[in-house]
């Protein structure tokens, strides 16, 4: 088991941020068409995690989470200011995938890869033992964290 601190928890954030395993050993399916850049915001003094799908178009291009309308709807939903969301200290977000997984024909987004969260889901989680709300956003967040 991985133990929780400060120290740990930076360099675990660290280790996601330079993951390629979508791109260098995809078990599920091809490799991410484009160079990852895995998004994610974590402290081990959050209580809030929000667990979303996986990166937009604007996140991937801006390196923030939820930087978009639906970001913005959903800081509105929890009322809480720009500032308090991207406290880290407050507010941990991990994505089910941490890199924006491209677009389908249609031009809607990919599902989230699926190699991210068995590889990073649980030790990320275990950083986190102040945490009293998770916030799931989506189905494929749902599916993994409800029986």
């Amino acid at each position: 088991m991985i133990p929780i601190s400060p120290a740990t928890c930076d360099r675990l954030a660290t280790a996601v941020r330079q993951c390629r395993i979508c791109v260098d050993q995809p078990y599920a399916g091809r490799p991410l068409g484009h160079a990852p850049r895995p998004i994610l915001q974590i402290s081990p003094t959050a209580r809030i995690c929000i667990a979303g799908q996986a990166p937009g178009v604007r996140a991937n291009e801006s390196g923030v989470p939820f930087s978009d309308p639906s970001g913005m709807r959903l800081r509105e939903w929890m009322g809480v200011s720009d500032a308090q969301f991207y406290d880290a200290r407050k507010v941990a977000i991990l994505p089910m995938g941490f890199c924006f997984p491209g677009l389908d024909a249609h031009g809607s987004d990919l599902p989230p890869r699926r190699e991210c969260a068995p590889a990073w889901r649980e030790p990320l989680l275990r950083q986190l033992p102040d945490l009293r709300l998770l916030l799931l956003v989506g189905s494929y967040a749902q599916r993994w964290h409800l029986p």
